[in-house]
């Protein structure tokens, strides 16, 4: 070894020791006849110290020394006179006896310390440099200490991890397939792995009760802060088992882990089903730190001389207590907030409740203060409180309404990063109508899409609904007639995590009878020879003896992020993407050579 110790771990108990230290230079300062220099390496930060009266031509050597070179020094730990308390090792320094530069650096682009002037772009560019400074370095230890810890938690329960093919085959549902193309099967392709939702439920078919693997996928999609074009997640699976099962045991897991990681108790984690947290809350992964429910006031709005509430199909109210002393000025910025495209409500309406226990509003000439006190009593509001009301189409007012509850909590420090509030949400429909989205293929819009994957099994007590849905079909197919969309969805046995209001993972109760997934295929308007093509090895395997089972995935990115207190994930994995799929540091994607691309029999269109 070309060290004795890393220069994090020295303290005052080493006096006088002779040690062997190797690092990077974090900075340097000349103070006239002595010179002291940080030396860095990941474990931390040791002082050194060059004096002219005790070797000139060391301490020569060491002012010429720039920052980021590599050093080896050997010298002996003396006490500081002036003591840093910010540092583990703030109480010593190094008295130095013999320095080797291993390797010089150039000027770096940007600082190496927490607070870098270097941006994003620039730092991705050079994320090597950018892994040097502490806090990057500190996310990834706490990824892999998460990490760690899940696999001891999911050893002791018997789960063995699996790891599953990265080569598969492309499957229409779901999001976009990155693809590869295959040099030895002419024109073919291969399809990076979404998920490894198949391979496991084969590995439940094999007789391997819990698998888990903490694995990639890839999934070719628009991109922000919490979706990267390449994820981790924790993927997990059980065979002779409940819902139930499935809950309480991952919910242990994550009880474990804040436990572990961040020493953080977890209650008891509430049940809500996908219905409520639509009506309540206007998504299905609202953040429960705090209330603010979404209440219908289409009761008491209705029927005055406001058009605007009488055109409306849905009427939502939002109480933020104490927000009663919201300036004019504060109202207006909400109400062009709402008025923006992302949101696309048409404009705000807002009931002050006053201390004075008068109610004043943005449409006193339409309702009178008795229809006011209506309005308050209905929302449970208080003197001091602020109502905001928006109006419009139900789906779209109630997604306006969940936004501007988000930006209400925001903006009244109601989302505090170190509380954290978990949920199941359940119950989801296990169906949902496509009229076209920009992440699923537009071969499949005008259709039935899976809510979670065409694996989920329905919940027992709505398979009546499967039945008439699939008698449906056939008659709308026989009469070349267009699909019913505006039926009785039936739910399925499906779960997800949510954490602060974002969903950390998912999962669900799979469809272990070939006939069942017959059915579930011909509903997402797959023939049999299509299902056949495309998942009969998965079909042909529950015909030998298939257990009942389920699991879950979680975001291990999204997990990491939300447990080191940051928004985006990029900052918890070593190497990511840019906001357009880039890798700035390698420049990829990137084209490839002509050689290349007349083995693969592949011919480039020519670009406009």
């Amino acid at each position: 070894m070309l060290r004795t110790n890393t220069c994090g771990e020295l303290r005052i108990e080493d006096v006088s020791k002779e040690v062997t230290l190797c690092g990077w230079v974090q900075k340097s300062r000349d103070l006239g006849g002595m010179t002291f220099i940080d030396l860095r390496d990941r474990y931390g930060l040791t002082q050194l110290v060059f004096n002219l009266d005790w070797d000139s031509n060391l301490c020569k050597q060491a002012r010429a020394l720039g920052r980021e070179f590599v050093l080896q020094i050997t010298g002996t730990v003396i006490e500081r006179e002036n003591k840093n308390k910010n540092t583990p090792s703030g109480d010593i320094e190094i008295k130095v006896s013999v320095l080797t530069i291993l390797n010089s650096s150039l000027t770096p682009p940007f600082t190496i310390e927490d607070d870098t002037d270097g941006g994003d772009e620039l730092r991705m560019k050079y994320r090597y440099l950018d892994l040097r400074r502490a806090m990057v370095r500190k996310n990834l230890e706490l990824r892999h200490r998460i990490a760690i810890e899940t696999r001891n938690y999911l050893d002791k329960l018997n789960f063995i991890e699996v790891e599953t093919p990265v080569l598969i085959k492309s499957t229409p549902e779901g999001a976009r397939d990155f693809v590869v193309p295959s040099r030895m099967n002419k024109n073919q392709f291969y399809a990076l792995p979404q998920s490894p939702q198949t391979f496991k439920q084969l590995l439940m078919v094999s007789g391997f009760d819990r698998y888990y693997q903490i694995v990639k996928c890839f999934r070719d999609e628009d991109l922000r802060a919490d979706r990267q074009p390449e994820f981790t997640q924790i993927d997990c699976e059980m065979s002779f088992v409940e819902q139930e099962d499935i809950l309480n045991t991952f919910e242990g897991l994550l009880v474990y882990l804040f436990k572990t990681v961040k020493n953080i108790d977890i209650p008891k984690i509430p049940r809500m089903s996908y219905a409520q947290a639509m009506k309540h809350y206007g998504n299905d992964k609202p953040d429960t730190r705090f209330e603010m429910k979404l209440i219908d006031l289409n009761s008491v709005c209705k029927g005055k001389n406001f058009n605007l509430f009488n055109e409306a199909e849905l009427i939502i109210g939002l109480c933020a207590t104490g927000a009663a002393e919201y300036t004019r000025k504060q109202l207006d910025e909400l109400t062009e907030w709402v008025k923006r495209p992302q949101i696309g409500a048409s404009g705000l309406v807002y009931v002050r409740y006053q201390n004075d226990g008068t109610l004043k509003s943005s449409v006193d000439k339409f309702y009178s203060e008795e229809d006011l006190k209506k309005w308050a009593e209905v929302c449970d509001a208080k003197k001091g409180d602020l109502i905001l009301v928006l109006a419009g189409n139900k789906h779209e007012i109630r997604k306006a309404a969940s936004e501007l509850r988000l930006e209400l909590g925001n903006r009244l420090g109601l989302r505090d990063k170190n509380k954290f509030s978990c949920l199941w949400v359940v119950d989801f429909p296990l169906i949902e109508w496509n009229e076209g989205d920009p992440n699923v293929l537009a071969s499949l819009s005008g259709r039935w899409h899976a809510k979670h994957h065409p694996f989920t099994s329905p919940k027992k007590e709505d398979l009546y609904i499967i039945n008439s849905m699939i008698s449906e079909i056939r008659e709308e197919i026989i009469a070349d007639r267009p699909m019913n969309y505006k039926v009785q969805i039936p739910r399925a046995m499906a779960y997800d995590i949510v954490v602060n209001g974002v969903e950390i993972g998912g999962g669900s109760i799979r469809i272990h009878n070939k006939d069942l997934q017959g059915k579930m295929f011909e509903i997402l308007g797959f023939s049999k020879e299509e299902a056949q093509k495309q998942f009969g090895f998965l079909m042909n395997a529950f015909e030998f003896g298939a257990p009942p089972h389920g699991g879950i995935a979680l975001g291990f990115d999204r997990l990491c992020s939300m447990f080191g207190g940051a928004d985006s994930i990029r900052d918890f994995i070593a190497f990511p993407k840019n906001n357009s799929g880039r890798d700035v540091m390698i420049d990829a994607p990137s084209e490839i050579s002509a050689e290349q691309l007349d083995e693969l029999e592949i011919e480039l269109k020519k670009q406009p």
